[in-house]
């Protein structure tokens, strides 16, 4: 028995270990973490790395996922794009449940429309793009800001799927022991 799914969001050129890394501590503690697109069966990375997909984004309600999971390289570009994408994304951010991102993928929650009044982070490189949908950018390696986990870039991937499982563990009503 898992202790609930996080849905990762995958397209193409999707940024390898943005995907992989979470993919497996979320697997590690406890969590379904199935990889869902937008059409094709399977997309590769931006570094060649194969993804298949468990499932069509369509085929996952938001209110069965205990979060979402929006990683980063050029697939967000392509993923926002999508009104299953945003609909999902929308629907989990709004009963609280986990929205966490990484590098490029602020831009799915930005076109989700729900990063106003929140602090974030991401790759400096969508700096600007934060800050224009009305949230507070900061430097910081991970930032959680309620429900919504969000991290920079792949060296900061530890501190963010620790954060992530903190977050998930805490809406369960589970305390995290001390490391």
């Amino acid at each position: 028995m898992t202790k609930g799914t996080v849905l990762i969001l995958v397209g193409p050129e999707y940024e390898d270990l943005e995907v992989w890394y979470p993919k497996l501590r979320l697997e590690e503690a406890g969590y379904h973490a199935p990889l869902a697109g937008i059409g094709e069966a399977q997309y590769r990375g931006k570094h060649g790395y194969p993804a298949t997909m468990d499932a069509h984004v369509r085929e996952f309600p938001a209110d069965t996922l205990a979060g979402v999971l929006a990683p980063g390289g050029w697939a967000p570009d392509k993923l926002r794009r999508d009104p299953a994408v945003l609909s999902l994304v929308r629907g989990v951010h709004e009963a609280g449940h986990l929205v966490a991102t990484i590098c490029h993928g602020p831009w799915i929650l930005i076109s989700a429309g729900i990063v106003r009044g929140r602090t974030l982070t991401s790759t400096l490189g969508i700096k600007d793009d934060v800050e224009n949908a009305g949230a507070r950018w900061v430097n910081e390696p991970v930032v959680v800001d309620g429900h919504i986990v969000s991290s920079r870039v792949p060296k900061d991937l530890p501190l963010f799927a620790k954060a992530m499982v903190d977050v998930l563990d805490a809406q369960r009503g589970e305390a995290r022991p001390a490391r």
